[in-house]
């Protein structure tokens, strides 16, 4: 169970850390102090949500279907190094989190609407969070260990920023620390990865 739990907490992690639209929107509400945490909180369950729909339709299909399951299992592990590759290649370059200011004020509607469009039409958080996230899991022992480790990534990351972003300002404006993160996703997806091509 907590093979499946850590799996899901590293990959997810790795995914959500990178920066984003997602990202971005949550720390520029945060840093505004604009209805920050009913916007984490939307976010964390858009992509509970979405992960346990991905693990628990694709669990069916591929348990159903053994070539699938290998397509998967080698997809994702070619996936995972790919995207591990990439934040290797962004930990070498400049890069940092710039954020809009001098906005007005605006309702909890209009905040959280905004939130819904910039996670839900985005087309990466259907390949991200439903197909990778999902398929990944649905190989799991306990899909469901796995989709609450997915889902404790999400909910320590997005009010992480939304409480700590005044504070995380500074350091978040660095390329240096982006560096960092950048390899620490790295780490994580080349970990993943290994593990799935070794259970092969």
């Amino acid at each position: 169970m907590w093979q499946s739990y850590v799996n899901g907490l590293l990959v997810a992690a790795g995914l959500i850390m990178a920066i984003g639209t997602q990202n971005a929107f949550v720390l520029a509400q945060s840093l505004r102090r604009e209805h920050h945490l009913p916007v984490a909180a939307l976010c964390v369950t858009c992509d509970a949500l979405l992960v346990a729909a991905g693990v628990f339709g694709l669990a069916t299909v591929l348990a159903q279907n053994p070539t699938l399951l290998a397509i998967a299992r080698w997809g994702g592990a070619a996936f995972l190094l790919w995207y591990g590759s990439l934040a290797l290649r962004r930990a070498c370059s400049k890069q940092s989190l710039q954020q809009g200011e001098n906005q007005t004020v605006r309702s909890l509607r209009a905040v959280m609407l905004s939130a819904l469009a910039v996670t839900l039409l985005n087309p990466h958080v259907y390949l991200d969070t439903v197909l990778l996230i999902g398929s990944l899991g649905a190989q799991q022992t306990e899909p469901g260990a796995y989709v609450v480790g997915a889902a404790s990534a999400s909910l320590l990351w997005f009010f992480t920023l939304a409480l700590g972003a005044a504070w995380l300002a500074p350091w978040l404006a660095r390329p240096s620390t982006w560096r960092i993160l950048d390899l620490l996703v790295a780490v994580m997806m080349f970990t993943v990865a290994a593990q799935l091509i070794t259970s092969a």
